[in-house]
């Protein structure tokens, strides 16, 4: 299989990504011919912090691809539950990820997520699938093959990814980078009320974040850290429209002066 075949088995959005190439930003930011740059836009943090809900919204205002990173450890997580593969062996692991058929398509609604053909949109979104995903995702050899996917990905710009080392492995030239973080009681309180309907309890649900957070900033390879360069955004006391308005800012910054160019 060539790079590029992996690459188009891996996302599958032909017809998104053939809109992009000449459609105008539909937001604040409408200019006149020429159409700005085309952005690569990294937001990182930890879990409970919004930065999947800011990127989705960010990413349908610019006109934008919305790449979910955290999708793609589910995705294989989720076949290493199904297939009883132990979390710890990174060989193995690796060895999964080349012989899987993962693809993210944006839709309206978010990201559909299929596995092998199946439809697992929902499924990687349960708790024991996110716990599992943490596990494999501190391999060497497993972010290696996610990185090197994720950059081909977003190499052309126009792409808001969002995960844990966006700006510091997968992008470190990223035109904007963003770290999102908050209080922990307040992320572990988002992610309650995210969780609620599934019914896991609010003990069990701050339990696994606590770890999730260990296991981010504390891996050998890829800790979860904001970069040099990121600007870091507290979202502990501000709603979901007053952090979205700062990321705007931000944006609109970087791509002003590209488009004067």
């Amino acid at each position: 299989m060539t790079r590029n075949q992996a690459s188009a088995e891996f996302y599958e959005f032909p017809e998104l990504l053939s809109e992009l190439k000449t459609c105008r930003v539909q937001s604040r930011w409408k200019m006149t011919e020429p159409s700005p740059r085309k952005l690569i836009i990294a937001i990182d943090g930890p879990a409970g912090a919004g930065k999947s809900t800011i990127a989705s919204r960010l990413a349908r205002k610019l006109g934008y691809v919305n790449l979910e990173s955290g999708a793609m450890y589910r995705a294989l997580a989720l076949k290493a539950i199904e297939i009883d593969i132990s979390f710890d062996d990174e060989d193995v692991l690796d060895h999964l990820a080349h012989n899987s058929r993962i693809k993210i398509a944006p839709t309206l609604g978010g990201n559909r997520v299929t596995l092998d053909g199946r439809d697992v949109t929902q499924r990687v979104r349960e708790a024991d699938v996110s716990q599992a995903a943490s596990r494999v995702s501190v391999h060497p050899k497993v972010r290696a093959w996610m990185v090197a996917r994720q950059r081909e990905l977003g190499e052309n710009g126009g792409v808001v990814m969002e995960g844990r080392d966006i700006g510091t492995k997968v992008f470190p030239e990223a035109d904007v980078k963003i770290f999102l973080d908050a209080d922990p009681v307040i992320r572990e309180q988002r992610r309650i009320q995210q969780q609620h309907a599934r019914g896991i309890s609010a003990e069990a649900m701050a339990e696994e974040l606590r770890e999730r957070d260990r296991r981010d900033r504390t891996r050998a390879n890829s800790p979860l850290e904001p970069a040099k360069d990121a600007t870091v955004l507290d979202s502990t006391s501000l709603s979901e429209d007053e952090v979205l308005e700062r990321v705007e800012t931000l944006v609109e910054k970087k791509m002003l002066p590209a488009a004067s160019e």
